[in-house]
């Protein structure tokens, strides 16, 4: 590997000095320890992150949309040139497969791009004009003009089970610093040395592109400690987080209490319903058994995506169920993110099993080895479901339950579901027109709804929404992927009555960025 790697924050520009201990990253399934060990950052370096994306935020939000568009484009060059040490490091620290984590990488690169593309072009400012009118009967109207503008700094946490993609400079961080918000991002203890590594790529732009020292910060020591100061720091104006439920709604309760309470905006918890109508079956049950169990168990089960529970209607799906059986008693067990995602798997299935009512249609007949997860799903009626709000909770892991009951059944069980990330139907024509009921409860639940496919693979695009009703995200309004993610950031203000040369470039009369508007 050609990084070194130091163990210690990033304060802007400058690496921390703190001394005391937050842990080494831990090699998965050995339990060994990687160096170097990492330090977490002190107080004071907290604070002088906080003052320095403070004194950074006049400068940058104020830069244009293009010169961004050039600091997230290096960031990108940055992060291809060590893709080789985000991968070597990447495999020891999380078990990933190297054309995950290559792929993952991508993901975050072309992320970036499409967010530099966006804010060069400009008009996802919405700029809103209405122009004055002196001789208006019986008020005059006043010239008013309105745009999106950043918040102020924003804290972002990494997530576990993404190194990449959702971690230092994934989708949180690029849509805060494409709409002109500082970052102080806080590391993940799963993957710290892909944090640094990835961390010093974007140091090296930012410099590179002479971007104001603070514009962004990477602090280690964990949620509880230094993130929650971050939280509560009164420079920070936003959050965003993909993890725990426990972990988002804790920082939740963090800004609510503030003196000045602030938006999080956290990704933290869905099941991701998948209902199959008898057309969808006739099609062919077990090539169907075959896509689900791969969408199921992909990534050992450890996305966000993962379909955790299954409608399927009494009388219809034997053969899928006989072939799901046999996929899942035949899966081999994966090596899991980290031994704390792995117990809480074991412990999780463990209930479901124990649970009355609950039928455990198969397991993998293959021992788990130390940090394994193995496949395994279990069965339910309708009835026994609705009774036990446990049932609703996710096993993260390659787990499934499915629920039995009459098509009218499953509808009316749909509205009592948590808010979920996504929500797939199995159907064919003829069966979504005649159930446009479902449909409705179906899209009241979820952000993405997913016609004959299945929920794992996120296209990162304008039209993507990776989000959904509280736990799926803690605002349902957002998403954490796509273009789209950049207004999360963002709020809207007004000029009245300006003189046209104090005007931002893109409200003034003249248009010279050449951006859409709205004319009133």
């Amino acid at each position: 590997m050609t990084t070194s790697l130091l163990g210690t924050s990033f304060i802007g520009y400058s690496r921390s000095a703190g001394t005391e201990p937050c842990g080494n990253a831990v090699q998965p399934g050995t339990g060994s320890k990687l160096e170097p060990a990492y330090l977490t950052a002190t107080p004071d370096e907290v604070d002088h992150a906080m003052a320095l994306a403070a004194a950074a935020f006049p400068v940058y939000s104020n830069l244009s949309g293009k010169n961004r568009a050039v600091f997230l484009r290096a960031i990108t060059t940055e992060i291809e040139t060590v893709v080789d040490d985000i991968v070597e490091r990447g495999m020891l620290e999380t078990a990933l497969p190297e054309p995950r984590l290559r792929g993952e990488t991508a993901r975050t690169t072309g992320q970036l791009r499409m967010f530099a593309n966006l804010i060069e072009e400009g008009s996802w400012v919405d700029a809103r004009i209405d122009r004055a009118d002196p001789d208006r009967k019986p008020i005059p109207k006043v010239d008013l003009r309105s745009m999106l503008r950043p918040l102020g700094p924003v804290a972002v946490f990494c997530a576990s089970n993404f190194p990449m993609a959702y971690s230092v400079a994934g989708g949180d961080s690029a849509s805060a610093l494409a709409a002109g918000c500082p970052v102080i991002v806080i590391a993940h203890a799963s993957h710290p040395g892909v944090a640094e590594i990835v961390a010093n790529a974007v140091i090296r732009a930012a410099k590179l592109t002479h971007m104001p020292e603070g514009v962004f910060s990477v602090l280690y020591g964990g949620g509880r400690k230094v993130g929650q100061a971050v939280v509560k720091h009164p420079v920070t104006q936003a959050v965003g987080f993909t993890g725990s439920r426990a972990g988002g709604t804790a920082l939740m309760d963090s800004a609510a209490s503030r003196k000045q309470p602030i938006p999080v905006y956290a990704e933290m918890s869905s099941v991701n319903p998948v209902v199959i109508l008898a057309g969808a079956l006739e099609r062919g049950e077990e090539a169907l058994a075959e896509a689900f169990f791969g969408s199921l168990t992909l990534g050992v089960g450890q996305f966000c995506t993962n379909p955790g529970l299954v409608f399927l209607a009494n009388g219809n799906g034997e053969k899928f169920l006989t072939k799901l059986k046999t996929l899942i008693e035949a899966g081999t067990p994966g090596m899991m993110l980290n031994a704390a995602i792995c117990q809480s798997f074991a412990d999780s299935t463990a209930a479901f099993a124990a649970t009355p009512g609950v039928e455990t249609l198969a397991r993998s007949t293959a021992e788990a080895g130390p940090g394994q997860g193995a496949p395994a799903v279990f069965i339910v009626s309708i009835s026994d479901f609705l009774k036990n709000e446990a049932l609703q909770s996710e096993m993260f892991g390659p787990a499934t339950l499915i629920v039995r009951g009459s098509l009218e059944e499953i509808e009316a069980a749909i509205p009592h579901l948590e808010g979920q990330l996504t929500a797939s139907l199995h159907a064919t024509d003829a069966e979504l027109a005649a159930n446009s009921s479902l449909i409705h409860a179906l899209q009241t639940r979820a952000g993405r709804l997913i016609f004959n496919g299945f929920p794992t693979g996120v296209e990162v695009c304008n039209s993507i929404v990776h989000g959904g009703p509280f736990p799926a995200t803690s605002d349902g309004r957002s998403t954490s992927v796509g273009t789209m993610a950049i207004f999360r950031f963002c709020r809207a203000v007004a000029w009245q009555s300006f003189p046209d040369a104090a005007l931002p470039a893109e409200l003034q009369e003249a248009n010279p960025l050449g951006i859409k508007r709205i004319m009133g």
